[in-house]
């Protein structure tokens, strides 16, 4: 069966994950979903990611996630674009999470980076996610 939000389904996995306390999960992988996990990884939200493959075609991600002093260093992520409701940012409009303490994760014609990065490089785009 295939799955209609393949990202929301893999952030789902990760705040399920950290509320269970586990050090690492397990989600399929996709090219968008590295470069998001890229995004976390470079943020310091997560320790890292490794893809491997399972059978000939078929990959996953393992996500090893980040705890400080035995709690979750991501207290929120949720999808903010879905498939039935886009939502795309210019530059100047990009939001802001938690007054900058947080991320958004904006998709741009120049790849999946942070909103400061996008703000940075003067190019706005569809915001995929927001983490705090």
């Amino acid at each position: 069966m295939s799955m209609s939000d393949p990202l929301g389904d893999m952030l789902t996995r990760i705040r399920n994950a950290q509320r269970a306390k586990k050090s690492d999960v397990v989600s399929p992988a996709s090219r968008l979903r590295e470069n998001v996990l890229e995004v976390l990884k470079r943020e310091g939200y997560i320790a890292g990611y490794e893809k491997s493959n399972v059978r000939p075609g078929v990959d996953e991600l393992r996500i090893q996630l980040k705890y400080h002093e035995g709690t979750a260093v991501i207290t929120e992520i949720y999808r903010v674009s879905t498939p039935g409701r886009r939502v795309y940012s210019s530059v100047k409009d990009l939001p802001r999470v938690y007054n900058g303490l947080g991320i958004s994760i904006v998709s741009t014609p120049q790849g999946v980076m942070s909103d400061n990065e996008a703000r940075k490089a003067n190019v706005g785009g569809e915001v995929l996610c927001q983490v705090f």
